[in-house]
């Protein structure tokens, strides 16, 4: 898989509770120069981020982050503003403490009221692998499908750990043929970028391999 296919596949991301205007600009330039997906930024910069973008990229914003214990009038509020500033895309957290205690039909009614808020925008939902036993994933990966959201996603990368090919690859078995898989916290290197595509997701959230392929010149 060549480079350019590869930075299509980047939600370019910037999530840091330091993260000023300056730094979301920059974040914006960097995946309009280099054809990523979108651009993952904090709620509150989406109607400026919009707004320097036009049309240039797609604008992803998370929800209930990063914790996900947030309510679902909450979430669903966050994501309708999130929607009417101009995200093309949402990233929700789901309440992992409702998952320990075999909530499930509490979560999948919180998907699909955020997916509902969402008005036809992508929806992809962090599940938090690390955090969860493998009884768990696979329990989301058939509540996420029935949910209809568009994505399952591993990680927030603000907990213990980011994605894991094991988790990627379970996934791929258990999701449903309409849900697509992003793997996001970790991503460090190309290899690690391959690696995940091959095993099947079809995003993977990062903000390392645009700056590795500025500091290589693989472009």
């Amino acid at each position: 898989m060549n480079i350019r296919e590869i930075l299509h596949k980047c939600d370019h991301t910037q999530l840091s509770v330091t993260a000023t205007w300056e730094d979301i600009k920059a974040l914006i330039d960097d995946g309009v120069e280099y054809a990523t997906a979108s651009v993952c930024i904090p709620p509150c910069y989406v109607g400026e981020a919009k707004k320097y973008a036009k049309d240039r990229i797609a604008i992803c914003t998370v929800i209930g982050f990063p914790n996900g214990y947030n309510s679902e009038a909450v979430k669903v509020f966050e994501t309708a503003q999130a929607v009417k500033e101009g995200a093309d895309e949402i990233d929700m957290v789901i309440n992992i403490g409702d998952l320990k205690a075999k909530r499930y039909e509490k979560i999948q009614k919180e998907i699909e009221a955020v997916k509902a808020a969402c008005g036809g925008k992508i929806l992809k939902v962090i599940i938090e692998t690390c955090l969860l036993t493998e009884e768990e994933k696979i329990r989301m990966c058939e509540i996420v499908t029935a949910a209809k959201a568009d994505f399952i996603k591993t990680s927030t990368g603000f907990s213990k750990a980011g994605a894991t090919r094991e988790d990627v690859a379970l996934f791929k078995k258990y999701v449903g043929k309409d849900v697509k898989i992003k793997a996001a916290g970790g991503i460090s290197s190309i290899e690690d970028a391959e690696d995940f595509i091959a095993l099947g997701a079809d995003r993977l959230g990062t903000s390392r391999i645009v700056k590795i392929v500025k500091e290589e010149h693989l472009l």
